[in-house]
């Protein structure tokens, strides 16, 4: 496998949208969706009223498949006083313990959707040693690991960890029976929580692999309860992805339906996107469609940063830096040395150039954004954040360090961001409908925000489709939505509807922007990022809005930005000869970040080692274009 050439990324402006109604944080701003085309990409536009977005039969649901318990080792001893039931409760809109000591966590707006996903590893184990009449309270261990101090049992899950990655198994914490039952109950609480038509949840686990500290973490999903193994699979069975899809593979077989979701490639060091098999094998096709049927969705962002890409990748991106959590998953504060293979787009160049190379393209995945609390509390709204552990419930180890913790490891506490949101398209709020949404790509990932965003491509669609009240059924018929393949041969360039809205209650709009990828005649992987709609009268994206933040009391207003965006664009550079792929990136104005409001309500001043305000964002999951 030949190595990659530098990529070569240009940034520029092909659509204005002005936004002209505004009003105060929180409520909502009207839009004026009046356009400016410019001669670079002529495109065409038109306006929309909100309820455009729901005049399809399918609807977007927010939630989150990425949550732990106290039912995990590490977030036992890390403090949680949490169960899979409290999870459930408390996404539906019920307050439930932050800490042993005292404290409640409350979402300000249950979700569509949860699934808990406790560790496989040693599942349920931590927590009973609490219980003196369970054998592993005789343990040796169990004094630390039930320490009342927090440093004394986050020493002892270091080890334990540490050990773990380096493919120990620690037999005395091995129960094969235990885990069993603790995996059934999880399967129960699930199904005890299942509404459906309201409230959905999913039976799942997490598969912990992570060699030498580097993360291949996986979280693994059950559409309903019929052929679930009686046993997750753990990396102390394996810790390479080949293994865990023959496990899917023969759960499927068995009747399960199942699907993987990886994350945190940027804690990888390059493992998670790398050219070739866990064994050193250049990939095949038989690989590559292994790996996507088993795992359609990556995890684009969570509360251990954003994997989209990086400064060094993108060095052209100006908003490539955003939550960038620069760490392995030792214990011991460890920075990744390799940006390729870690970051998503850059493995969608890889995955064009491998398509190519008839090695089918093991890449193709669409996004979600997701948690990873280990507290039950998916804690991602900025405004309500209440830290990935129960330590970091309070605001004074969030922003000074848990007591005890090195300062290194403070400083990588402070630099987690609040969580994403997965959204999916779908037909109803059950298991089947959310399920399939994401097994067949049609999601969408933010960082926290309810924003929706929605993308349709097609060689059929007419200049003037968004005249029409049926636009969305119109796109569906006659094109792919995001997550799918476009083929045909054509001179002339594919036509992308896009469409954004704000969530109801938050910031407004900044602007959309198309981040195109193909590789060129001579092999090269290139990038290019095209301001697809502005708000606020704007025809250059190099022109940036002034934040309307206030950093000493943490308000913001919507007297900027717009509500939604609804535009058609096609590439102004499109041949039809090249392999490409088209995903959009919506942000919204700037607002305060949690360590900013943090610092306000404990009268501190803001650090300056961390962002005073961030953008939030939603990403598309791609369209890829398959030259004929």
């Amino acid at each position: 496998m030949s190595k990659l050439a530098p990529i070569s990324l240009a940034i520029a402006a092909a659509l204005a949208i002005t936004a002209c109604g505004q009003k105060s944080e929180p409520e909502p701003s009207a839009t004026d969706n009046s356009t400016t085309e410019t001669a670079a990409a002529p495109v065409a536009s038109s306006t929309s009223d909100d309820s455009s977005m729901a005049s399809s039969d399918k609807q977007a649901y927010f939630g989150n498949l990425h949550i732990h318990t106290s039912w995990s080792f590490d977030g036992y001893t890390n403090g949680s006083p949490t169960s899979p039931e409290d999870a459930y409760r408390w996404a539906k809109g019920e307050a439930i313990p932050a800490t042993k000591e005292g404290g409640m966590m409350k979402i300000k707006k249950p979700l569509d959707w949860y699934a808990v996903s406790d560790h496989a590893e040693y599942m349920g184990v931590f927590k009973n040693m609490e219980d003196p009449d369970s054998p592993f309270s005789k343990l040796d261990i169990a004094k630390e690991i039930t320490s009342e101090d927090s440093a004394v049992a986050f020493k002892a899950f270091a080890k334990i960890l540490d050990d773990m990655n380096k493919g120990k198994s620690d037999p005395q914490l091995s129960d094969p029976e235990m885990a069993k039952s603790m995996w059934q109950e999880i399967i129960d609480i699930a199904e005890q929580h299942n509404e459906p038509g309201s409230f959905t949840t999913f039976a799942a686990f997490e598969w912990t692999s992570a060699p030498n500290n580097r993360n291949l973490h996986r979280v693994v999903i059950f559409n309903g309860s019929e052929g679930i193994p009686e046993m997750p699979f753990s990396t102390l069975d394996s810790n390479k992805p080949e293994d865990l899809w023959k496990y899917m593979n023969t759960a499927r077989d068995s009747g399960a339906e199942l699907l993987a979701v990886p994350h945190n490639g940027n804690a990888s060091d390059g493992m998670m996107f790398e050219l070739t098999d866990s064994y050193g094998n250049e990939i095949t096709k038989e690989y590559s469609e292994n790996r996507i049927k088993n795992e359609p969705v990556y995890e684009i962002s969570q509360i251990k940063g954003t994997s989209e890409t990086h400064p060094d990748l993108s060095p052209n991106d100006e908003f490539a830096d955003f939550e960038l959590w620069d760490y392995t998953l030792s214990a011991i504060t460890e920075r990744p040395t390799k940006r390729q293979g870690s970051y998503l787009r850059q493995a969608y160049l890889d995955g064009i150039r491998m398509e190519m190379n008839d090695q089918g393209n093991p890449f193709k995945y669409g996004v979600i954004g997701d948690s990873d609390t280990h507290n039950s509390a998916a804690s991602v709204e900025e405004d309500n954040y209440t830290g990935k552990f129960a330590g970091e419930f309070n605001k004074e180890h969030r922003l000074k360090g848990i007591p005890g913790y090195e300062e290194a490891s403070k400083q990588q506490i402070r630099e987690f961001s609040s969580g994403g949101l997965a959204g999916v398209w779908a037909e109803e709020n059950t298991r089947d409908a959310i399920f399939n949404a994401m097994a067949r790509k049609e999601t969408f990932g933010t960082s926290g925000t309810r924003m929706q965003v929605r993308v349709f491509a097609s060689f059929e669609y007419d200049d003037n489709i968004l005249d029409s009240e049926d636009w969305v059924n119109m796109a569906y018929d006659k094109g792919v939505p995001m997550g799918s393949e476009l083929s045909g041969a054509s001179d002339n360039s594919p036509v992308l509807i896009i469409q954004a809205m704000k969530e109801a209650d938050g910031a407004n709009l900044d602007r959309a922007q198309v981040i195109k990828g193909w590789v060129d005649s001579e092999g090269n992987a290139q990038e290019k990022i095209f301001d697809v709609a502005l708000s606020d009268d704007r025809t250059d994206g190099s022109e940036m809005l002034e934040s309307t933040v206030d950093l000493k009391t943490g308000k913001y207003t919507n007297d900027i930005g717009a509500s939604s965006f609804l535009v058609t664009w096609k590439d102004p550079e499109f041949d039809p000869a090249q392999h490409a792929f088209y995903y959009v990136r919506v942000l919204e104005i700037p607002t305060p970040r949690w360590s900013t409001l943090d610092a306000i309500a404990l009268g501190q001043e803001i650090r300056d080692d961390l962002p005073a305000t961030i953008q939030e964002r939603a990403w598309s999951s791609p369209i890829w274009y398959s030259a004929e």
